[in-house]
């Protein structure tokens, strides 16, 4: 068999890597998707059904790399018979709804950006429920309210995917944020964040003084994630995603999230007053408002979200009561309603797919259409009325007899029972409409498809799940049972009670109660039928309760109201008074602790000053009073003085042995100089009234502005010059200087630095510059000057001016392309400055260089490049893909630091050794070159993202000021 480590590592790694695969792989009707994405779902399942002798014969099976060992984290999976229940799950129904979206989605659709969503969402899923650290596990949590947020709002050009997606990433992300905190305390009471220590420690949970509060976080991150009062509201709303999202998020993953982690961490929280009374009254809301505004929706889904809402809250209600039968009772319904809803999801999307709507008041009669489809929802709809000889009914029958059980002698504990019949009797309402309005009744009229039965493929789904319905209902006990005992045992431990799973229990209070909510949930339909085919938006009731127009109230309040206060009050559209807030915080952060610390003013001026460095600074200092006062008049001398200050800071560094700072500086001057001059043309030209009058108001405005600026320059230049001159035995540097060559293995102490000691830090930084270059491009395509507004004609006609007036030009030249740059130079530069780059790249972990500084440097190669020989030239023949350079980049850091863990070291630990080489002899080689190459394709990605969008801008406002010259016109 395959060795722990491994098997767990490739269950959660698989759907990632299939999901990376899925996005690349060229579009081909939805089949290499399709195919991609159920290989990877049974490839996991089969891993999974596997490890299932494993987990019976030692409870459990472990796979752990180090993380931050220093804090106590680190990477660990961990199945039970509990996570191995989820697991199948999550990998199996996610096999069947890949299977059935193969049919469902539209080749018109971007199919490889969905099931590349749907594969990563799985990954995270199978994450939460095989995380061994809590931290690890809130870390996958918050990455599945990520991609469901993707996946919801697939259709974005939907106004209701968009607002849904937004609705339940903001509502699961503040609870994923309450978790964290939670989880946090759990730590701190604890001393651990494994989750088997965790779960060792439930009395000292429960008898610390923050006990409460750790609670009530906890049940923030969960009552959230699984959309139960008073957070239901979300769930409905998501319902704009396509269907096979529905089924797969709302049947057996991301609401199921909530309360798999209700009953993980059941033995640590459960059995006292407050997680009673908590967790009850938010299960018991659910349960009945779920079941009763289902009963009054119109939309197919809309009825099974909000079924979903009140199946959930029997499971919290179970898990409220402490009782170890209650428990059993609700990880058997998790099984259930996993099965039943997800078929009932892929038939709604059926009968939407084959109809075109989903509306329940314009269907009727699709029995004669699709019998064998309606047969299907007919069986599972039972199960989810809690119809005899069905799964559903066995765990609904479990639920009546811990409901009547007394467990704290209170309203809620009273009221229980009767909310359990009233919630089971609309159950049984909200089921038969399902069934009686779709498939029964008259002929439906005017539908936009003629219905007819789907590919026998895309009923396959539905048809093995209804086959589970039937046959855990009747022999449980054969079918389920053992897997159900592994896995209430794993919750459970020595708690585990003895439960039957037999059909027939007698003649018992129970039973009389699930009669009573049949016979009543079948009374209730006849009473509303005809009022449910008209109603429109349901009895007042909904208007009173609704949960979505309070959080959009309160959103708008939150959001815009004191956003727009705040931007009132704080802000203001122009750039000065910004830059003077951001420069006084600074200033007042760097005085605060230096004033702690008990640092005069004077301990920073040195007792001796190089001349000549002393004239490099007053140089410097020189060019940046100069470009200050030049940048009222002329801006490009302000650009060229700016630079010059840029340069006396090279020098610095260099003058005190930081050639490595000294060349970055250089690399990222000459790109912010091209960054800053390509968006130079976008400013506004400077009005004539620059001489305005000079009043006492604005001159006392200037001296201040003046006196922040010098006083945040000097103080951050003593600090700087304080920090370099400090004798070695004080700073940190000492450590690394000393262990930079024996433990990272290069003579660059700045490179090992970045690449090895604080790598994960640079891993966080790169991540950061690849986000910022994606939201520069993105704001700079929604950006289009004025002046290339020209259309078809006028175009046209600039462009046969042009021709008249130059005649000697080039076959295929555009006015466009005449751009006043020595072409050929820059064209010249291109090699030299690729094999420069690639130099500073190879010698960076030893001499001054390195991923950051040869990006920059390639980057510079591809900007000259646009400038001299126009964008159109250089996408035809280079191909940059600045994107891909980000992603791959990224990868590439990431997978070599994941690298260290097949060798069980921490995340991100790096090899060095020396390679004898042919010919060359001693080559220096680390692993850190592998990390430093990320570094490199994402700097090179993201800065030439950021200048290419400028440069598309600016070379579109160049070409419409040239074509209107062209044309004799003025230029804009």
């Amino acid at each position: 068999m395959m060795h722990d480590d491994l098997l767990l590592t490739l269950l959660v790694l698989l759907p990632f890597i299939g999901s990376v695969f899925a996005a690349t792989v060229s579009s081909n009707a939805r089949n290499s998707e399709a195919w991609l994405a159920g290989a990877v779902a049974l490839s996991c399942l089969i891993l999974i059904i596997a490890a299932y002798p494993a987990i019976v014969a030692n409870g459990a099976i472990r796979s752990e790399f180090d993380w931050i060992p220093a804090l106590g984290l680190s990477f660990s999976l961990r199945m039970d018979g509990f996570a191995w229940m989820f697991a199948v799950l999550v990998s199996g129904i996610g096999f069947l709804v890949v299977l059935y979206a193969r049919y469902y989605m539209s080749p018109k659709d971007p199919v490889p950006r969905f099931f590349s969503f749907f594969l990563a969402f799985m990954g995270a899923m199978l994450g939460v429920v095989l995380s061994g650290n809590l931290i690890l596990l809130v870390l996958f949590w918050e990455l599945t309210s990520l991609f469901s947020f993707l996946l919801i709002g697939y259709w974005h050009h939907n106004a209701a995917a968009r607002d849904g997606a937004r609705m339940a990433l903001i509502v699961t992300g503040a609870g994923g944020l309450a978790l964290l905190t939670g989880v946090l305390l759990i730590g701190h009471i604890v001393g651990s964040y494994d989750l088997d220590r965790v779960l060792a420690s439930g009395d000292a949970i429960r008898s610390h003084a923050l006990y409460v509060p750790t609670l009530v976080l906890i049940l923030l991150g969960a009552l959230t994630k699984s959309a139960q009062f008073p957070f239901h509201f979300w769930l409905p709303n998501a319902m704009a995603a396509p269907t096979p999202v529905s089924a797969y998020l709302h049947s057996a993953t991301l609401v199921k999230a909530g309360v798999f982690l209700l009953a993980r961490l059941w033995p640590v929280f459960a059995g006292t007053t407050e997680w009673f009374w908590l967790v009850g009254l938010a299960g018991t809301a659910s349960l009945l408002l779920g079941a009763f505004f289902a009963v009054f929706q119109r939309d197919l889904k809309g009825l099974l979200a909000y079924s979903t809402i009140s199946h959930l809250g029997l499971i919290t209600m179970l898990l409220s009561l402490g009782s170890p039968l209650g428990a059993v009772a609700a990880i058997f319904h998790m099984m259930n309603h996993a099965t039943f809803k997800a078929s009932l999801f892929m038939a709604a999307g059926i009968v939407d797919h084959e109809t075109g709507t989903r509306d329940m008041q314009k269907l009727g009669g699709l029995f004669r259409f699709m019998p064998i489809t309606a047969t299907l929802a007919m069986v599972a709809g039972a199960a989810m009325a809690g119809v005899p000889l069905l799964n559903g009914f066995l765990s609904k029958e479990m639920f009546f007899a811990e409901a009547i059980e007394t467990h704290l002698h209170s309203v809620l504990d009273t009221a229980e029972p009767y909310a359990a019949v009233v919630a089971s009797a609309f159950a049984v309402t909200y089921s038969i409409r399902f069934i009686h309005s779709v498939f029964f009744g008259q002929k439906p009229a005017d539908l936009p498809r003629t219905p007819h039965e789907p590919p026998f493929w895309m009923r396959f789904p539905i048809s093995f799940l209804v086959i589970a319905c039937l046959i855990v209902g009747i022999l449980p006990s054969v079918t389920v049972g053992p897997f159900l005992q592994t896995a209430v045992v794993a919750v459970l431990g020595s708690r585990t009670p003895e439960y039957s799973l037999a059909i027939w229990h007698g003649f018992n209070l129970p039973l009389i109660m699930s009669l009573v909510a049949l016979i009543g949930g079948a009374l209730i339909y006849v009473a509303l039928k005809g009022y449910l085919q008209q109603c429109a938006d349901g009895p007042p009731l909904f208007r009173l309760l609704d949960a979505r127009r309070i959080f959009d109230d309160a959103l708008v309040i939150l959001s815009w109201r004191w956003a727009r206060f705040l931007e009132t009050s704080l802000t203001t559209r122009r750039l000065q008074p910004q830059l003077r807030l951001l420069v006084l915080a600074a200033l007042l952060a760097a005085l605060v602790p230096l004033y702690a610390r008990g640092l005069g003013p004077l301990a920073a001026i040195p007792s001796r000053i190089d001349p000549v460095l002393a004239l490099v600074w007053l140089t410097g200092c020189a060019c940046a009073i100069g470009a200050a006062y030049q940048a009222k008049y002329h801006r490009l001398v302000a650009l060229m003085l700016l630079g010059g200050a840029g340069l006396a800071t090279c020098i610095t560094f260099v003058w005190f042995s930081a050639p490595d700072l000294a060349l970055t500086q250089l690399l990222v001057e000459i790109v912010t100089t091209v960054l800053i001059l390509l968006g130079l043309r976008w400013l506004p030209k400077r009005s004539e009234a620059v001489d305005e009058p000079v009043t006492f108001a604005s001159r006392l405005r200037r001296q201040r502005d003046l006196a922040i600026a010098v006083a945040a320059g000097v103080g951050f230049a003593a600090l700087a010059f304080a920090v370099m001159v400090r004798p070695l035995p004080d700073t940190i540097a000492s450590y690394f200087l000393e262990n930079a060559y024996l433990m990272g293995g290069g003579r660059n102490v700045v490179n090992v630095i970045l690449v090895d000691f604080r790598a994960f830090d640079t891993l966080g930084e790169i991540t950061v510059l690849g986000i910022v270059a994606l939201t520069v491009f993105a704001l700079l395509r929604r950006f289009r000057p004025a002046s290339d507004s020209l259309g078809a004609p006028e175009q046209q006609r600039v462009q046969n001016a042009f021709d008249e007036a130059q005649p000697d030009r080039k076959q295929g030249d555009t006015v466009g392309d005449y751009l006043l740059v020595p072409a050929a130079t820059m064209q010249w530069l291109f090699p030299v400055i690729i094999v420069l780059a690639i130099y500073l790249f190879l010698r960076g972990h030893d001499l001054p260089g390195g991923g950051f500084a040869a990006g920059i440097a390639m980057a510079a190669a591809f900007i000259l490049q646009y400038m001299a020989a126009g964008t159109t030239w250089v996408e035809d023949r280079l191909r940059i893909l600045p994107v891909n350079w980000i992603g791959m980049g990224l990868l590439v850091a990431l997978a070599t630091g994941a690298g260290s863990w097949l060798f069980d070291y921490p995340f991100l630990t790096s090899h060095s050794q020396y390679l004898q080489l042919p010919l060359i002899g001693s080559v220096p080689a680390a692993t850190a070159l592998l990390f430093d190459l990320g570094v490199l394709g994402l700097v090179i990605g993201a800065t030439v993202l950021m200048l290419v969008a400028l440069a598309h801008q600016s070379v579109r406002k160049l070409r419409a000021a040239r074509l209107s010259a062209a044309a004799g016109e003025e230029s804009p």
